[in-house]
Formats: C-alpha cells, sequence, structure tokens
C-alpha cells in the first residue's frame, strides 16, 4: 500500500500541481486510514492491499471517525483524500473499482465567514503609519490582502515581477498552479511604490540570488512566510481596536462581502478570487443578504 501511496503523492505534485500543504494533509488521512485498515483486518500495515479495502470496510471506518468525535468537514476531507487514491488506483490498473464510488457524503458545514465592517477594515490596513521599512511592508501587505482578496499563499508568493503598478494589478498564482490578473486599487499601488522604493531595498541589504525576486522579505532579506504574515495581522488588529479572530483570509472574506455589497457581480468576484466553482464564491452572498435586509428594514415604509 505504500509503494502505491508514494507514486499517488507524486503524482498529486506533478500533474495535479496541488499544493504541499493539500499534499501533506492527504497523505496524514490516508495514513490513518490505511492504520484502521489493517488493525480491523488484522495484518500488518506494510501487507495491506487496495484489494482488500471493501465498502463495508469504508462505512466501518467512518463511523469510526464518526465516534472519534471529528467534525463533518474533517470526515469530508478524508473522504477525499480515499476517493482521489482509488481513482489513482483504478488509472494505473492496481483496482478494478472504486469501494467509495456508492459511498454516500455528509452534507458540508457550511460556516459563516468572519468579515470587518468597512470600518474596521479601514482601520486596521491604516494602522500600519510609521515609514519604518517593516511598517512600509507591512502597510503594502494590508493594502493588498484587502485591496485584492488574496490567499496568504499567494500572497508570500509573489515576486516583484508580479507587478505592474502602471496597469495596477497582479499577477497572481492561485490553487492548482492557475495564474490570474488581478486588478489593485490607488491606496495599494501608493503602498507597494513606497514599500519597493524606501522599505524593500534596506530589507534585502545586500543579499543576492534568487531569493531576491521574492517581494515581501523578511528582516534577514528572506521571502516572507505565511506564518509572519499571520502574526502581522494579529498585531495590527490588536493596534486598531479589531475584536474577535483576526487572519489573513479574514481580509480576503471582507474583499469578497463588500465587492457584493456594493453591487459587483458574483462572476466577477469568482474571477477575482480564483475560485474554481461559483458555488465557492456563493457563501458570500448569505453575508450581503444580512445587508439589503438591513436597507430594507431602514428604508421601507412597510418593513
Amino acid at each position: 500500500m505504500y509503494g502505491y501511496l508514494d507514486r499517488f503523492l507524486i503524482f498529486l505534485q506533478t500533474e495535479k500541481r496541488a499544493s504541499p500543504r493539500t499534499v501533506t494533509e492527504y497523505q496524514k488521512d490516508i495514513f490513518d486510514g490505511i492504520d484502521f485498515f489493517a488493525a480491523v483486518l488484522k495484518v500488518p500495515d506494510e501487507e495491506l492491499t487496495p484489494a482488500a479495502i471493501t465498502p463495508a470496510l469504508v462505512r466501518r471506518y467512518l463511523a469510526h471517525l464518526n465516534e472519534r468525535g471529528l467534525t463533518r468537514n474533517s470526515l469530508l476531507r478524508k473522504l477525499a483524500a480515499w476517493r482521489s487514491f482509488f481513482r489513482f488506483l483504478v488509472r494505473e490498473g492496481v483496482v478494478t473499482g472504486n469501494p467509495l464510488a456508492k459511498i454516500a457524503s455528509p452534507r458540508r458545514e457550511r460556516r459563516l465567514p468572519r468579515v470587518l465592517f468597512q470600518a474596521e477594515a479601514k482601520r486596521l490596513v491604516e494602522a500600519a503609519v510609521q515609514t519604518s521599512p517593516l511598517r512600509l511592508r507591512d502597510r503594502a501587505i494590508l493594502e493588498v490582502l484587502y485591496g485584492a482578496g488574496l490567499r496568504v499563499s499567494e500572497l508570500v508568493g509573489l515576486d516583484v515581477g508580479d507587478l505592474d503598478l502602471g496597469g495596477a494589478c497582479l499577477r497572481v498564482l492561485g490553487k492548482g498552479a492557475k495564474e490570474r490578473l488581478v486588478p489593485v486599487g490607488s491606496h495599494a499601488v501608493r503602498a507597494l511604490r513606497a514599500y519597493l522604493q524606501r522599505g524593500r531595498p534596506l530589507l534585502l541589504g545586500q543579499r543576492t540570488g534568487a531569493v531576491e525576486h521574492a517581494l515581501f522579505l523578511n528582516r534577514s532579506g528572506r521571502r516572507l512566510s505565511a506564518r509572519a504574515v499571520r502574526n502581522i495581522i494579529k498585531t495590527y488588529a490588536a493596534q486598531a481596536g479589531v475584536e474577535g479572530r483576526i487572519s489573513p483570509h479574514t481580509l480576503r472574506h471582507s474583499f469578497a462581502t463588500h465587492l457584493l455589497d456594493g453591487g459587483a457581480d458574483l462572476r466577477v468576484v469568482q474571477e477575482l478570487l480564483g475560485h474554481a466553482r461559483l458555488s465557492t464564491t456563493q457563501v458570500y452572498t448569505h453575508l450581503s443578504k444580512e445587508k439589503v435586509k438591513r436597507v430594507y428594514e431602514k428604508t421601507h415604509p412597510r418593513a
């Protein structure tokens, strides 16, 4: 089983162009299933074969996960990993059928994301006011996250060559290695210009090599990490008095919701966010409906 798993992970990386995080999560989920199946069948892990995994065994595994108290979304993620693994095994001719093909999936839990009020977003973005290299960098990060709705992985993956400040847009490499052009507003353009002129050169120092292509740098002149960006967001949220759990994705959610509140078309928002499916973007319509309801109640004489 482990030999097939190694081939599957390589397939995810090379052909599916899955992110490193997705590959790691799939590996963990499949390891978890292998441990369970081998224990039930009373065979060593390394002797477990794909043919030994039946629909009945998969259902026992799902019941086991439910007893462990896994959330519905965690259970769905494990199901997705195993479905993808067996589709690969069928394609490779290792097995003739997918034991998960007729396993019904529970409905995904839909949690409305945390969204900032426009005044909160403004306070957060404008919290970085000093002109030190790090503050100039942080202001540019905050403006881009809120002004372009990027994922944190997309933000830290930006290179200087991905900027077209004259055209006010960014070239972004999203999920599945799909490129898209994202417009940015005048506030983000100004913040990026200030960072490129007065902040990044000082952070870069005398360092040369591939790292100098990275747009956002840490104190050592290396590419900034996603974890560092999360810490930056928390720091400025506290300074701005924005309460609750705030993450880079909060700014992405706020970007999408504020666009829809302003009358943007849902498919345009889908394109800006880089969502493969419109249904992923539609979660933001639930948030915008709350504003519609408030406006209706405030303005209609029969409300």
